[in-house]
């Protein structure tokens, strides 16, 4: 069977994410999204883990049922900091599990060693090859993946402090990684450019910070196998049942391009090259971003093996866009989401499929052309860069000045 999945979820007791997080929430709107499953997300931390137990019921599969029969995975994400070869790293790391009992071996794992009371992603001064180890002698049916893999500060080949690969970085237990999280700011065919990484899978989830639909599931894979942990696992690890990973543009992920939030200074890698990184404006060294980290490091001018990738950006995005309207979570936005959402099931179904004299039936014609030139990969964006999210571009000529009426058909 066929199904997508977003791995990478957080709880309302993680650092920097909504407090307003629910069990029930991820649930109703990962099915507005149209993610047929989730992971848990921080399934270590004590009070998220309590919920997980009484609101969700585990079967022999290893996978967790809401009462409304929505399922989930056992999933967290951890943050480690630790110094390796004279550098300071610090990694993230997301984990899947394959039912309480493991789950309940690791946590009891955890306390021994570090408090994990105090954040849902806690920072443990553990190397990633220690960490690995740790866990494959709880259970070899565990997943580690390393997380958002190029993100500057926090991703394991991250210009801050990241390594040149992943066997750099994993060591002997590199033989228990199998794939990377490509993150926002990359996709599938600029990191098939590097073949250090060509034994690994590659897999996208959205590391979401809130359940709304522009963040749960903005990036996912999709899956063709039946929905057992076993089975789910084996195509993260082998490829057999992985059909593919849906992405943002990686213009619009957070440390696409390098630059400067400070200054509002972005460039691309050829232009930062020849600044030898240096701020045009206050000569402090910019953040380096994914573009220039994946250029430092690719030993081929053409990816080979690309596995399927569909970009998309958030239909959220092409609605404020095209409005003017700077406020994703603003009355109009929502109108017209919500019409499309009643017309066409749900997210994922009206960016990729549903035909554009569908849409215009329910949509101004201008938005209607907007998902398809979303779906074609034909948008302009400005990249991200630093911290700052990639900007959806439009001509004036583009925009809607006034709102057509919405109907249902």
């Amino acid at each position: 069977m066929k199904f997508i999945g977003d791995f990478h979820i957080h709880s309302s007791f993680a650092g920097a994410c909504s407090k307003a997080i629910t069990l029930k929430k991820n649930e109703d709107y990962a099915k507005v999204k149209g993610i047929d499953i989730l992971g848990t997300g921080d399934f270590q931390h004590p009070k998220w883990n309590q919920i997980l137990n009484k609101e969700l019921t585990e079967d022999e599969n290893g996978i967790l049922w809401s009462k409304t029969k929505f399922p989930f995975i056992w999933q967290s994400e951890l943050s480690l900091a630790y110094t390796q070869d004279g550098k300071g790293r610090r990694v993230h790391l997301v984990v899947l599990a394959p039912g309480k009992e493991v789950v309940d071996q690791i946590i009891d794992k955890f306390t021994k060693r570090w408090r994990i009371d105090y954040d849902g992603r806690p920072i443990f001064g553990i190397s990633c090859i220690g960490f690995t180890e740790m866990l494959m002698d709880i259970s070899r049916d565990i997943e580690i993946i390393p997380a958002h893999n190029w993100t500057s500060f926090f991703g394991a080949m991250g210009s801050k402090g990241g390594f040149n690969s992943i066997q750099e970085c994993f060591g002997d237990q590199f033989k228990n990684i199998h794939a990377i999280e490509t993150g926002m700011s990359s996709d599938p065919a600029m990191n098939r450019r590097i073949s250090s990484l060509d034994k690994l899978q590659l897999v996208s989830f959205s590391d979401m910070h809130s359940f709304w639909p522009w963040r749960i599931g903005r990036e996912a894979t999709i899956f063709d196998c039946s929905l057992k942990y076993k089975d789910i696992i084996k195509a993260i690890r082998t490829g057999e049942g992985l059909s593919g990973t849906i992405e943002t543009d990686s213009r619009y992920g957070k440390y696409h391009e390098d630059g400067h939030r400070n200054c509002s200074v972005h460039i691309n890698f050829k232009e930062s090259k020849k600044l030898n990184k240096i701020c045009p404006k206050c000569k402090s060294e910019m953040t380096i971003g994914v573009e220039y980290r994946i250029e430092e490091l690719a030993d081929r001018a053409t990816p080979i093996n690309v596995p399927y990738f569909k970009k998309l950006m958030p239909l959220t995005e092409l609605i404020s866009s095209i409005y003017g309207i700077k406020q994703l979570q603003s009355k109009k936005v929502w109108e017209i989401y919500n019409t499309l959402i009643s017309n066409f099931k749900n997210e994922y179904n009206i960016l990729m499929n549903t035909k554009e004299e569908d849409l215009k039936k329910a949509v101004h014609e201008k938005l209607a052309n907007l998902i398809i030139k979303n779906r074609e990969n034909k948008l302009n964006i400005n990249p991200g860069y630093d911290g700052v999210y990639g900007e959806l571009i439009l001509d004036d000529k583009d925009k809607i000045k006034e709102q057509k009426t919405l109907t249902n058909f």
